[in-house]
């Protein structure tokens, strides 16, 4: 499964079916999380609960569906990959929505990192999201 999909994120034009758009989601979720060398209980619970609303999951599912992202995580080579995927997979609306997913992990611990904030701001360009909408995505997720 994730050697099939790695074979697509890693194509010229990637071209991802719903599933696989989730799991590329669920890999940037767990890639920001992990970004500053500590994946905090408080992260891996913020990517659950972002999942089920998201992909109207229960628990069990948005759990196994972060796993996979784990794995997928680990295996693939780059973040240039999940957002290129994403871009292509996501309207653009949706796409700030993504932004403030990943502000909402990145703050979940309570930590603002210096590389998770340079990993934000890769993420917001390659997903075609204005610094200023990403601001606002992070002030957003700060209040919540």
């Amino acid at each position: 499964m994730f050697k099939d999909l790695l074979a697509r994120l890693l194509a010229p034009e990637p071209v991802l079916s719903d599933p696989d758009a989730r799991l590329a989601m669920a890999a940037l979720l767990v890639r920001l999380a992990r970004t500053d060398g500590h994946y905090a209980p408080e992260e891996i619970a913020r990517i659950d609960r972002i999942l089920e609303a998201r992909y109207d999951l229960d628990h069990a599912g948005a759990q196994a569906l972060r796993r996979h992202g784990e794995t997928l995580e680990e295996e693939a080579p780059d973040t240039v990959r999940f957002t290129r995927a994403i871009k292509e997979a996501v309207p653009y609306e949706e796409r700030v929505s993504v932004i403030s997913a990943l502000w909402s992990v990145a703050l979940a611990d309570g930590v603002r990192d210096a590389e998770e904030d340079a990993l934000m701001r890769l993420a917001a360009n390659l997903l075609g999201v204005s610094d200023i909408a990403s601001a606002q995505a992070r002030q957003g997720a700060t209040r919540s």
